[in-house]
Order: structure tokens, then sequence, then C-alpha cells
């Protein structure tokens, strides 16, 4: 609350950049987890059974009263921002490849001008069209040109529709959080989204949390699956939500196209560490990639007249 104009960008595109590489980095720990030892469904129980508990345990010693009037809307965005956001995008990225559900999701930035147009009355200038396509067409080449199997490995049209269907509820939840939090503390608004997401999510996938073998788990196990609901979702949507009160929801759904650049630096220094070569041809198409990715976040994150500070 008491940022100065200067600061509140900084620090909400720092907590951006956390998100990022705190995402990046589940890409490498719950492939080892899904679907062999947790089932996608149950895994999004599991994380909010272990989130939401942490954001009411911070939130009791901040207390702050919600009007009866804004659960509806905290509500649709428990729908969209957990309950349908997550048991979409891990159903459907079981279903089809990586490669498949990262391109997919680059449509997450335009879905939120539009969206943010329509409810929001953002203007959608000339300037965030250039940074939107720049982005996209920096991450979608560097997803077309990695190192694998083709497009078509291990992907379906039924996890491709999945996907889609969770950038786009994602994409709701980013503009309809957007007002709460010009009337109420970034941790209020989470644990409440948390409280109604959690309530429908974890009824799906309740059995397939129920059917995890623990007994298997290896400490890596264990570690893994602290990992995912300490940081990617507690962390992760403690870190989004301060953001979106400091910038505006294209801001924040921008940074998703340094998606595949982080994850590609994080398997490149695996390998590397690890003594493998398959990922020996990071080079200057990926480095030309990185420009235009940044170049792209600039455009969209950047007012034209320059830093300014947008929400309270």
């Amino acid at each position: 609350m008491g940022d100065t104009p200067a600061s509140s960008p900084w620090k909400a595109h720092l907590a951006l950049w956390g998100v990022g590489l705190i995402y990046a980095y589940n890409y490498l720990v719950a492939k080892g987890l899904m679907p062999d030892k947790i089932g996608p469904s149950g895994f999004i129980a599991l994380r909010v059974a272990g989130a939401t508990p942490l954001f009411w345990l911070l939130y009791a010693f901040r207390w702050e009263r919600v009007a009866r009037a804004d659960l509806a809307r905290l509500w649709l965005c428990g729908l969209t921002g957990v309950t349908v956001n997550q048991l979409l995008f891990f159903n459907g990225l079981a279903a089809t490849s990586p490669v498949h559900a990262s391109i997919i999701m680059t449509i997450n930035p335009v879905l939120v001008l539009l969206i943010s147009a329509a409810l929001l009355g953002t203007a959608i200038t000339s300037r965030k069209v250039a940074g939107i396509a720049l982005g996209a067409a920096g991450a979608i080449t560097l997803l077309l040109n990695s190192g694998g199997g083709g497009l078509e490995s291990h992907a379906s049209w039924q996890g491709d529709l999945m996907v889609l269907m969770n950038a786009a509820s994602y994409g709701v939840y980013l503009v309809a959080v957007k007002p709460l939090m010009a009337k109420y503390r970034p941790l209020t608004v989470i644990s409440w989204v948390f409280l109604f997401g959690g309530l429908m999510a974890f009824p799906v996938g309740a059995s397939q949390a129920a059917a995890i073998e623990w007994s298997t788990f290896s400490t890596q196990d264990w570690l893994s699956v602290g990992f995912v609901v300490l940081f990617t979702t507690f962390l992760v949507y403690l870190l989004n939500i301060y953001a979106l009160g400091k910038v505006q929801p294209t801001v924040v759904s921008i940074y998703i196209y340094l998606q595949p650049l982080l994850v590609g630096g994080m398997v490149w220094l695996a390998a590397t560490l690890g003594g493998a070569d398959y990922m020996a041809d990071m080079g200057w198409l990926q480095a030309c990639c990185a420009v235009v990715i940044a170049t792209g976040v600039w455009l969209v994150s950047v007012p034209a007249g320059g830093v300014r500070r947008v929400g309270r």
C-alpha cells in the first residue's frame, strides 16, 4: 500500500520473474510424478488441500472483512483461477504433448487483452498488440525448434482443447480479480479465491488422491510434492496476486512467453550438470528468441510515457 510510484512496478515485475522461475522448474518436478505416481486431478486435490490452510493461517493474522456483495466475484475467481484452470491444464497436459500445451498457452495474453478491453475498458493500443505479437513469435519459434519429437508426438485434440479452455479460464480470472485488488489486500483475495476454488476442485480429484500409494514414494518424490504445494501453488499464487495489485492483467499474462525460455535454460543446466549432451544445440536461435520475447514483454508492460503506477 505504501509503495512509491517508481517502486510498485519494479516489485511487481520482480514477483512475476519469481513466478516464471518457479513455474519453469515445476515442469521438471511435476513430470517425474505424473501420471505414474499421482493422477493429474489427484495432484490438484493435493495442491488445494495443502495450500488453502496455509493461506488462511496467514489470513488469520491479518484479518480483513470482505463485503457480502463481493463473495460472488470471489467465487467466480475461485472457479476460473483455481478449479477450472488447474484441472483443465493438468489433465490437458497429461493428454497432449508439452509442446502443444506450451504453444496453445501463448494465446493467453491475447485473451486477457480482449477480456480486459470488454470488462475493464483497457485500451488495445498498437504498442500492446506489437508486444504480444513479438512475444508470441519468439515463444513459438523457440518451441518449434526445440529438441525432441515432433509436434504430433503424444498429442490429442482432447488434450489441446482442455489446455485452450484453461487459457481462456485463466484469462477471465486475471481480469475478474483485478477490481478486488483495489479494495482488499492480496492475501485477503487469494485466501477467499482458494477457499472457493478448493471446495470445488477437491471433490473432483479426491478419488485419485486417495489412490496414491504413498509407501512407494522416495525422498525425492516427497520433496517434489512439497515443492509443488509450497512453491508452485502457495508462493506462486501469492506473488501473482501481489503483481496484479500493481500492474494490469495484460502485463501478468505476457510473462507466459518467458516459460519456454526459462524451461529450456533449466533443462540445459540440468543436462550440463548431469553430463548429458541432448541440449547442446542451445545457441544463437535461443539467444535471438530471448531478445524478441524480452522486447515483447517490455512493449506490453512499460507505458509509452514511461513507467507509471497502475492500480491503487
